[in-house]
């Protein structure tokens, strides 16, 4: 059986997988996740009265830069022509939380799952940045790919957690 983890040569060495070969596709990958925080805090966030402004118009665009600059964060992540972001937020009241969920597609020869990863915790992580002074016990939690598309393994979409 041949090495799953791509990202090592016959030698155990880390290395940029080849991707010449590939076919372009298009190819979308969906991730999402969450951030916990006191229900105080998450009534600054939906009244937009939170002391540093817009916390989720400033997430969003956060988290489409976080989408951009993967490659640059992840060190064996190909630079990839992103031909769309889109970034949602919703405020869970009950739950006390924030769910981020981004769309990443590009047509290229390798997928965009770490792009959409990035954005989601980029997206979470500036929520963070911009309540904490109110709130320094929020939890970032849930992160991960929900489904993919394109490319020569297809189609995949997670298992619903429970």
């Amino acid at each position: 059986m041949s090495n799953p983890l791509t990202h090592f040569d016959a030698q155990g060495q880390a290395h940029m997988v080849d991707v010449s070969a590939k076919a372009e596709t298009h190819r979308v990958a969906v991730a999402a996740g969450e951030i916990r925080m006191k229900p105080e805090t998450l009534a600054l966030i939906a009244s937009g009265t939170a002391k540093k402004g817009d916390v989720l118009g400033v997430a969003r665009i956060a988290a489409i830069q976080g989408a951009k600059r993967c490659s640059d964060l992840v060190p064996l992540c190909h630079p990839l022509p992103i031909t769309r972001v889109a970034v949602d937020f919703e405020l869970d009241e009950a739950g006390s939380r924030v769910r981020c969920r981004a769309q990443v597609e590009t047509l290229g020869r390798t997928g965009v799952e770490m792009e959409a990863l990035c954005a989601v915790q980029v997206g979470l992580l500036t929520i963070y940045d911009m309540c904490k002074a109110a709130d320094r016990g929020m939890v970032i939690a849930e992160v991960r790919v929900l489904e993919k598309h394109g490319g020569k393994s297809g189609d995949w979409q997670a298992v619903a957690s429970a």
